[in-house]
């Protein structure tokens, strides 16, 4: 059957790691009792986006000691893929019976780089096989501050029983080749992970479905200001309840939006889409195929091998 039905979690983050695979178990549980066979996270969901480096005042001091040891604690929680938080989340896409796209912090345990982390994604299978494993390319401003640049090799679609799974993260929606990257990879879903979906990231969402002809699930994360590290002072200004509000959408392949946005509340958002109009749209746009110009513009990846 070409219809199915998908999940984005949208959740506060929780304050360590142990505490973030718990609900993320328990949230993809109750997706999948919902029906959905993909359920998806938002950007770094575990162990949570840094906001601190928008709303504190003193994130970018140098060599101040309460921004490293908020940086320590944040290193600290991150997933190791092929550790013991990797493992997890495979048993979580395993036991729920569900293809799983999820943003992690991601730090390697050991060997050259074992001190940088990165903005990663990485897509489950049902039976908990690492099917996708991304690093976010170039992070963002004050992002680079706390992650190193990725490279291109998880940079493309993924089979998986529910079609071609595919995705990017925040500010990669703007970079117009990795987008072609994508679209080259041929996606019938795309996560587009981001920290929190305000009014131009539901733009960027929208535009890459009508662009790339495929749905996208835009996936956003909550944070209450009281969440942020007690340790820094807040910016005057950003006081408010909220520090990421959620936004969280499910966008169809002409850019129309199904399911959301949903702001400021916990919720597992859900749509059921149907593929069928995946080749629907594909005869009015496929900027891989018929409006493509290859006679005119030349185009590669370039993948080269990673530190483990």
């Amino acid at each position: 059957m070409s219809k199915i039905r998908v999940a984005i979690a949208q959740a506060e983050i929780a304050p360590d790691l142990a505490a973030g695979l718990d609900k993320t178990r328990v949230l993809a549980r109750q997706a999948a009792g919902s029906g959905a066979k993909l359920v998806v996270f938002p950007e770094t969901w575990l162990p949570g986006y840094p906001a601190w480096l928008d709303h504190c005042r003193d994130a970018a001091l140098w060599n101040h000691p309460p921004v490293k040891e908020v940086y320590s604690r944040m290193f600290s929680q991150s997933v190791v893929v092929n550790g013991d938080g990797g493992k997890a989340l495979s048993g979580i896409a395993r036991e729920a019976n569900v293809a799983m796209v999820v943003g992690v912090i991601e730090r390697l345990e050991s060997g050259p780089g074992r001190g940088t982390l990165y903005n990663s994604m990485l897509t489950y299978l049902p039976d908990g096989t690492l099917a996708n494993h991304h690093r976010k390319l170039m992070p963002t401003y004050s992002e680079r501050m706390v992650w190193g640049a990725g490279d291109a090799n998880g940079l493309h679609a993924v089979d998986t029983p529910v079609g071609r799974v595919g995705g990017l993260i925040c500010w990669e929606h703007w970079m117009p080749l990795a987008r072609q990257a994508m679209h080259d990879s041929g996606e019938d879903i795309h996560v587009a992970a981001w920290p929190t979906v305000h009014e131009m990231h539901q733009l960027a969402s929208r535009h890459y479905a009508f662009e790339g002809r495929c749905f996208v699930l835009a996936a956003g994360s909550l944070m209450k200001m009281a969440a942020l590290p007690k340790e820094l002072e807040l910016h005057p200004g950003r006081t408010g309840e909220w520090a990421l509000s959620g936004g969280s959408m499910v966008v169809g392949p002409d850019g129309t939006v199904l399911a959301g946005p949903v702001v400021e509340r916990e919720k597992v958002v859900l749509a059921e889409i149907d593929l069928d109009q995946v080749r629907q749209e594909s005869m009015t746009l496929d900027v891989s195929g018929h409006y493509a110009r290859p006679d005119a513009f030349e185009f590669r990846t370039i993948r080269h091998a990673r530190p483990t």
